[in-house]
């Protein structure tokens, strides 16, 4: 049952990471990839908030922790195609950009992870 709930979960979080990534791409540019940055970043806000809700005050049943956070938030989040992303600016010459994306995919998605978490005890 647990690997349907994930399945179920990821196939829910793909689509909606394509999705995002395209609809900020389309209103946005391509100039820095803010379709990866918000996925990484929303994702990680939610992933601590579920966590956090989920082990310490129990609000999370297991099969619906599974579903989201291993599931929904593991399609949803990519860290390999931000990995990529920030290759390819390294190879277009636009190194700025690129460790300004680093900086910018790790910095916000700590704080949003922290931020979830503490949501979440509130």
């Amino acid at each position: 049952m647990k690997i349907l709930v994930i399945g179920l979960g990821g196939f829910i979080g793909a689509i909606l990471r394509y999705v995002f990534s395209k609809g900020f791409t389309l209103f946005l540019g391509n100039i820095i990839p803010f379709g990866t940055l918000f996925v990484n970043v929303a994702g990680s806000f939610m992933l601590g908030y579920i966590h956090t809700l989920s082990v310490e005050r129990l609000v999370v049943g297991e099969n619906l922790r599974f579903f989201i956070s291993v599931g929904m938030l593991g399609a949803f989040t990519t860290f390999s195609t931000f990995s990529l992303e920030t290759i390819h600016l390294f190879e277009d010459g636009v190194y700025i950009l690129g460790l300004l994306y680093m900086f910018l995919n790790l910095f916000l998605s700590l704080t949003a992870a922290f931020f979830g978490i503490h949501f979440a005890r509130i």
